[in-house]
């Protein structure tokens, strides 16, 4: 009876070891949801070529945003230094005008007062300049005392300080004094355009008093327009003056502006960004002030990993590239790129087997996730 018990016993326990085989097996051959294997057809089909992951030149290629700007000596305010009634003007925005061009007339009796004032001191200098010369000789001659000389004198060097000044006060209202007499006095006075350039606000009308501190006009000199690009922190220390850049518009991103960057701001907003400046090599009348504009300035090289582009595959929002490690076997590596060149792509912060002797898939990577793709369905 003993014998047969024991002999149960060992039966039972054989039993159980064989039970756990296969559970070992299954835990053997669970499958990596990042590699494939491929058998020789798929292999053929696929058209895989492997290679390993070595350094390339890549240029960098910076890409900036900014809009249209005039300097600030190509900007006009046009305003009337002893104001005035607005008595004619025919400017709108956007109208061209020519330097030296009358843009608007201004009248007031105040122009008329100036100019009486001015002829009035004229004809007195000459009479005071009489009796100074006269009481000169007489003092030389001590026919009269000093203080009789010294009270002309004084009287007509006073004179010819008014009469200068209002002589300049003429000139600031563009009154040529040489053109005025008392047969002819103008109560308006012509304001000119003092450069070539198209008019960017009106800010009067007709029959309107403007004062002194008015701006009229607004013009702009479009000729020496730059563009003004917003450059953060990071990348300021990739440029410097001199350096080109292509330049284009949203409406007409094809077309190509050349330029060369002229200035770089020394100072951080508070967007830890800072102004560019840039000069157009060529003048474009389609170019105005304001429009946005986008830049690509190519950066100095460097020399990095990097990998052909038709190694790397996009999966989930991420990218990926296939490495060897087996035969016909390949496992799915993320990674994370810089900026390509000549078909290949720069590899940011590399792995050790990226930069050792590890093989990966050059050639065919789409194929092998749409196989991984389909496996996992």
């Amino acid at each position: 009876m003993k014998s047969i018990i024991y002999l149960s016993a060992i039966i039972i326990l054989l039993s159980a070891c064989g039970e756990k085989k296969p559970t070992a097996d299954n835990t053997d051959n669970t499958i990596n949801p990042n590699t494939v294997t491929l058998t020789d057809a798929q292999l053929k089909n696929a058209t895989i070529a492997t290679g390993k992951i070595g350094l390339k030149e890549i240029s960098s290629v910076l890409k900036l945003n900014g809009k249209i700007d005039v300097p600030p000596q190509n900007m006009v305010s046009i305003s009337v230094p002893l104001g005035g009634y607005l008595k004619s003007t025919k400017l709108l925005p956007g109208m061209h005008v020519s330097k030296g061009e009358v843009i608007a007339v201004i009248e007031d009796q105040q122009y008329i007062q100036l100019q009486q004032d001015y002829l009035t001191a004229k004809a007195r200098i000459r009479y005071l300049e009489n009796e100074y010369n006269r009481q000169k000789d007489l003092n030389e001659s001590k026919a009269s005392s000093d203080k009789v000389f010294q009270q002309a004198e004084a009287e007509y060097r006073s004179q010819q300080v008014l009469l200068s000044s209002l002589a300049e006060k003429l000139r600031l209202i563009g009154i040529n004094v040489g053109n005025i007499s008392a047969s002819k006095i103008s109560r308006s006075v012509n304001i000119y355009s003092p450069i070539n350039g198209f008019v960017s606000k009106v800010n009067v009308n007709i029959g309107k008093y403007v004062s002194p501190t008015e701006v009229l006009f607004e013009l702009v000199n479009p000729t020496d327009i730059h563009l003004a690009l917003k450059v953060y922190e990071k990348d300021l220390g990739k440029l410097y003056i001199g350096q080109k850049l292509v330049t284009y518009t949203n409406n007409e991103p094809s077309k190509k502006h050349a330029a060369a960057i002229l200035l770089i701001a020394h100072d951080l907003s508070a967007d830890r960004n800072a102004d560019v400046h840039c000069h157009f090599e060529t003048y474009d009348k389609t170019l105005v002030p304001g429009t946005y504009m986008n830049a690509e300035i190519p950066v100095k090289n460097t020399v990095a990993y990097a990998i052909n582009n038709e190694a790397i595959v996009q999966f989930e929002g991420k990218q990926y590239i296939y490495k060897v490690i087996g035969n016909h076997q390949f496992e799915m590596t993320a990674i994370n790129t810089g900026e390509s060149k000549n078909g290949f792509t720069e590899i940011l912060s590399p792995t050790k087997d990226m930069t050792s002797n590890a093989v990966y898939v050059t050639q065919g990577a789409y194929s092998l996730l749409m196989m991984m793709k389909n496996k996992a369905e």
